[in-house]
């Protein structure tokens, strides 16, 4: 029987700047997460230029847009994927979505209650940079995975947006992915460099928790619109998503709401009281 109360695990994929890899992690993380049985929902909170369904070879017929706009209910623009994973497909090309107001982000937030009870994780794939967008869905989250890969601009973006949501919203806990790397070595470099200036400047902890290697397998899988996990189940970047789905897997799980707006939050406040 599934537990009413079982909070969701909820991780923002993140990294200041475009071209890191985001939506590659997000879609392969979600993958590897419900192949280990996890229910597992990935959101394209790029709210304008939509790509997780591009990514997968989908073609919604509805939207987050769709959502907002009171023409339906998030369950009814949700598509399945595979067994134990559907995505919730945001629109391209509308430049309403990508400046809606904090009412419009709380109605959104507030729509994922009524799948609560069937997800076990929840993955936002953000929007590139520092908007209000993206703050507020990482603020949203339990965990914020922050995606850096070996160019400088990516290390001092990423920092950028761990320093605005560290001084803005006392946000102080950050875990580190590495992405597109040559060596384990690289990845770890990366993490050094950012760890450096937090370390030196922000009141805040980050955790390195690995890398994905540079693999030609990622683009050949994002031409034929198929997330590499499933078209190259044997290559070292597959394998390198399933570690991290496993160390993600071990990650605690939030039980109490912590004071404000965040997805789930209804259910961490019903699991939070005593029982009768």
């Amino acid at each position: 029987m599934i537990d009413q109360h079982k909070p969701v695990k909820v991780i923002a994929v993140t990294g200041g700047k475009g071209g890191v890899g985001k939506t590659n992690v997000s879609v392969n993380l979600a993958m590897a997460l419900s192949d280990m049985g996890h229910r597992t929902v990935l959101m394209d909170a790029d709210l304008g230029l939509a790509n997780v369904d591009v990514l997968l070879g989908l073609r919604p017929k509805k939207n987050i847009a769709d959502v907002l706009s009171g023409e339906c209910g998030l369950k009814e623009v949700m598509l399945d994927v595979c067994e134990n994973l559907k995505i919730v497909p945001a629109c391209s090309g509308t430049q309403e979505m990508t400046a809606l107001s904090p009412h419009e982000h709380a109605e959104l937030i507030h729509a994922f209650n009524e799948v609560s009870d069937d997800i076990d994780a929840l993955i936002i794939d953000t929007a590139a940079g520092i908007s209000d967008s993206v703050v507020s869905f990482v603020k949203a989250a339990q965990e914020v995975l922050v995606v850096v890969c070996d160019e400088p601009t990516s290390i001092t973006d990423a920092y950028a947006l761990i320093k605005l949501l560290n001084r803005d919203y006392k946000m102080t806990r950050f875990r580190v992915l590495a992405n597109m790397v040559r060596t384990d070595n690289e990845g770890r470099n990366m993490f050094g460099k950012l760890l450096t200036v937090t370390d030196r400047f922000l009141d805040v902890t980050l955790q390195y928790v690995g890398s994905i290697p540079y693999d030609e397998n990622v683009r050949k899988a994002v031409q034929r619109q198929v997330a590499v996990l499933k078209a190259f189940p044997k290559s070292k970047v597959s394998l390198a998503y399933r570690q991290l789905a496993n160390k993600v897997n071990g990650w605690p799980v939030q039980a109490v709401p912590r004071g404000h707006l965040e997805f789930f939050v209804e259910r961490l406040v019903q699991g939070a009281r005593p029982s009768d």
